[in-house]
């Protein structure tokens, strides 16, 4: 339930902070002292659209604050509008407005007039037929269920085959392709920088042997200089044994350029003059060239890109081997499927004509008189709901065209239209309920009525209800008065002779009038002893 409101700066509202309590809580007040504001506050927390000009005169923001508190898990949510824009919070964290309303779907329904509301989608409507279910009906949900698991199951190995089966086999032959294309090339990692030097030194063979044969020939000449010089040195050093260590090391630099002089006479004899390897090495990288441009920025890019090839190759063949066998999966859990739809439509048909005829009947006692309310279940295709769609046409007359409620149904008349819905479906899920303008059009026995039907409502939820007629709130747990004063609003609870004034004000005009107030008393009287039947009847009906 929510257990908790406040409210800030939100139009003529100055300042409120009220805990509603369990049951019916009923919202009065004077017209335009900005009940529906509450309702509107609440909206916010459910991330409804903020409008421009909520934000009250006395302060640059507005706030809303709540907290609900649902089979013992609290949780508290807030919404700020500020400088024309709007900020949420669940739990004390930042949070997108629309993260409001998934935090609520379920949690509260908002029935406002002229709101085209969730009474006319299929999936409300499935919520309402499927909690009238039958034993048989619950037994061919469940069998629904199962049976739709198993066509997802069995559409899951397709998906995850990739395709269908004509696009499998076109995938695995192109990959077998690639991957035999790019095994057939006989690459080996590396075997590109080992291409790029060889053909390069094939590619300059005759320069490469001139310049080695021009530094063959410096080396030569350098060879006997450095002899010579060597001799000299070694001649001085026997003269001064102090220039040893040159003649030392003018002998090794002869026998390192000696060294080097034959290297480059080899180097120079093992070039290679080979046109036709260069050829084979200029068509080897031209085939390397396209593979790149087709697989891969390089040769690791390429092989890996083959090897990967292979493996999806390898995969689909096994896949493609139990093709016959998935199709024929898919064939039965289809058709096991389609059997457990047609049996819960059947179901859904008998629950939506219990339905149908209890709407109908709470229509009667909350003013109409030959109201046309039918709940239709048609063939759909198969979804994880079932094989099934519902609709609801709705006339206030039989006289009248039936039609969607969205189209036909007037504010007042959609807001008791959701009542009848509820208590002939078992009362709804959702654990707050709010109702805007309910009694619309409805007084006098009709408005008596309508009053025990929502606290048959709120027995095991909490439901709020902004209403002008005494009736109606002579019935709620907690009565909030929402008082204006000029350009301000006040909200504060009523109990006792507070709660007497307040009825006496909506039954004549005048609280401090003493017959009214008798009246309001009397009034107050008559809802308890209601209330009190409604919980006797229902605690004998819990026990039998």
């Amino acid at each position: 339930m929510l257990d908790e409101l406040r409210v800030q700066n939100l139009g003529v509202i100055e300042s409120a902070s009220v805990e509603p309590g369990p049951g019916l809580v009923v919202v009065s007040g004077e017209t335009g002292a900005g009940k529906t504001l509450l309702t509107g506050a609440v909206g916010l927390l459910l991330g409804w659209a903020a409008r421009s000009g909520l934000i009250g005169p006395e302060d640059e923001e507005a706030r809303v604050e709540g907290r609900f508190v649902v089979d013992g898990v609290e949780t508290t949510v807030a919404r700020r509008l500020v400088d024309g824009r709007s900020r949420a919070y669940i739990d004390g964290a930042m949070v997108p407005s629309k993260a409001l309303a998934e935090m609520a779907d379920g949690l509260v329904e908002m029935v406002a007039q002229h709101d085209h509301l969730a009474i006319g989608r299929d999936e409300t409507l499935r919520s309402i037929v499927d909690r009238r279910l039958d034993d048989e009906g619950r037994d061919a949900l469940v069998g629904y269920e199962r049976a739709w698991e198993g066509l997802i199951a069995a559409r899951g190995v397709v998906e995850g085959l990739g395709g269908d089966l004509r696009s499998l086999e076109r995938e695995r032959d192109l990959v077998r392709y690639q991957a035999d294309e790019i095994s057939a090339a006989g690459f080996a990692d590396g075997e590109d920088e080992q291409l790029g030097l060889e053909s390069n030194r094939l590619r300059n063979a005759g320069e490469i042997t001139e310049r080695l044969a021009a530094a063959h020939l410096a080396l030569d000449e350098a060879v006997d200089r450095l002899g010579d010089a060597w001799g000299e040195l070694r001649r001085a050093a026997k003269l001064d044994a102090g220039l040893e260590p040159l003649s030392l090391e003018a002998a090794g630099v002869t026998s390192v350029v000696s060294e080097l002089f034959g290297d480059v006479r080899k180097a120079g004899d093992d070039v290679a003059h080979d046109p036709d390897r260069l050829a084979a090495m200029e068509d080897r990288l031209g085939e390397l060239t396209r593979l790149r441009r087709k697989y891969g920025d390089t040769l690791a890019e390429v092989l890996e890109f083959g090897r990967g090839a292979g493996i999806r190759a390898s995969e689909l063949d096994v896949l493609l081997e139990r093709a016959s066998d998935i199709e024929a999966e898919i064939e039965r859990a289809t058709s096991a499927a389609t059997s457990a739809g047609m049996t819960l439509t059947e179901a859904r048909c008998r629950a939506a004509a219990a339905v149908s005829a209890d709407a109908r009947e709470h229509l009667k006692e909350l003013g109409f008189t030959d109201p046309v309310l039918e709940l239709t279940v048609s063939p759909a295709a198969l979804r994880k709901t079932g094989g099934d769609r519902i609709g609801l046409s709705f006339a206030s007359d039989s006289r009248l065209e039936p039609g969607p409620v969205q189209r036909v149904a007037s504010g007042g008349e959609l807001s008791r239209l959701v009542l009848a819905l509820r208590l002939a479906g078992g009362a709804g899920e959702a654990p707050v309920v709010v109702f805007d303008e309910i009694d619309a059009g409805i007084g006098g026995r009709v408005a008596l009525v309508l009053g025990k039907k929502l606290a048959d409502l709120a027995r095991d939820r909490q439901v709020f209800v902004v209403t002008h007629l005494p009736q109606v709130a002579a019935f709620g747990d907690t009565h909030l008065v929402v008082e204006r004063d000029a350009s301000t609003a006040s909200v504060r609870a009523v109990v006792a002779a507070e709660r007497i004034d307040e009825l006496a004000r909506m039954l004549a005009g005048l609280d401090d009038s003493s017959q009214g107030r008798e009246h309001a008393a009397e009034l107050l009287a008559v809802a308890n002893r209601a209330k009190e039947a409604q919980s006797l009847t229902a605690t004998l009906g819990a026990t039998s």
